[in-house]
């Protein structure tokens, strides 16, 4: 029986990588129904709400969402709906893989998985203005908040992560020498969950900016790296450039009762319309979701076939050396097929 996700195409160029991520999903077999949805722009388009209760109500129900890009309004206007969405079914755990897929860049076989905390940090959203001297605006303040329930979850589920798939080390990047108490207590609990996996899977920790700076100098020191919310976020998009930029770089938010998988890379509204976005990164993460719904083999088929389709430089997208529009690169894709 075929599973039904939800399907939001995202604004900009997230309907052109959606419609060539959902042809690419058809040919290669998946047993898929979408039930497509609206957020961000187009939602404030359509429906008045960059995030209608109808989307929400369909995430829910469904439990897996495949999400393009969305539009976050930058300093004014509504908050970013991909925090919204996370904060909403507590999306605690975003996966991001770093792996090479176009050959001949700086770096070769690069294979690292970021698992990043999602709901707590920085982005928690606790922030506010104190007026000073008749100036509403004097100072800002955010609060970090980190609890020892999202810290133990987040680097369990690392450890989890790396036992499933074979991986052999956990890296927790920190601030603690600086951030006693926030990322004193995220290392604290890090290392007591560790214990648990003694013999089985390698546990160490780095400061974060060491981490940073040895990810470009040396990147195949690292495999699994676990750490809270704005490191993640930062060391992330640090290790898509390793392989190429955001266009191939996947992601999945886990939580207990609801997974989204997106694209990572924003809704690029300078080449929208144009028909040369690379849907990489958005098929990517389709097929981390085929792998989270149970089908593995169609999962390995594209993953396989995009191998092969950004082996050749005649079929890659201009963001990775090519001159292939959108179209001739899914079809590309399809045809690798195998």
């Amino acid at each position: 029986m075929a599973k039904t996700i939800t399907v939001i195409p995202g604004d900009g160029i997230g309907p052109e990588v959606t419609e060539a991520t959902l042809a690419i999903l058809e040919e290669a077999g998946a047993e898929l129904d979408y039930d497509e949805q609206v957020a961000g722009l187009a939602g404030m388009e359509q429906l008045k709400n960059p995030l209608p209760q109808l989307t929400l109500d369909s995430i829910r129900r469904n439990g897996v969402c495949l999400k393009g890009p969305l539009t976050t309004p930058v300093g004014t206007g509504f908050r970013s709906i991909n925090v919204a969405i996370r904060k909403e079914f507590d999306l605690y755990a975003n996966v991001r893989p770093a792996k090479t897929m176009v050959p001949g860049g700086r770096y070769e076989d690069i294979d690292l998985v970021l698992i990043r905390e999602n709901t707590e940090g920085l982005y928690v959203g606790v922030e506010h203005y104190i007026g000073l001297e008749g100036d509403p605006r004097a100072a800002a303040e955010s609060v970090m908040i980190i609890t020892r329930f999202g810290a133990e979850r987040i680097v369990r589920y690392a450890f989890e992560y790396a036992r499933e798939n074979g991986r052999k080390k956990v890296t927790l990047a920190h601030k603690a020498n600086i951030l006693k108490y926030t990322q004193g207590l995220f290392l604290d609990v890090g290392r007591e969950v560790a214990k648990d996996y003694e013999g089985e899977v390698e546990f160490e920790d780095r400061i974060i900016d060491a981490t940073a700076m040895q990810l470009v100098v040396n990147p195949y020191e690292f495999d699994v790296l676990v750490m809270e919310n704005m490191f993640g976020d930062i060391l992330s998009d640090l290790m898509a450039g390793l392989v190429g930029g955001l266009g191939l770089a996947p992601a999945g938010n886990i939580g207990k009762d609801v997974s989204m998988f997106e694209a990572v890379h924003g809704s690029a509204p300078d080449i929208a319309g144009k028909g040369v976005a690379n849907p990489t990164s958005l098929t990517l993460s389709a097929v981390m979701l085929l792998e989270h719904v149970g089908q593995p083999e169609v999962a390995s088929r594209i993953r396989n076939a995009l191998h092969r389709t950004l082996a050749d430089v005649e079929t890659r997208t201009g963001d990775v050396g090519g001159t292939a529009t959108t179209r001739e690169f899914t079809d590309a894709v399809c045809r690798n097929l195998e």
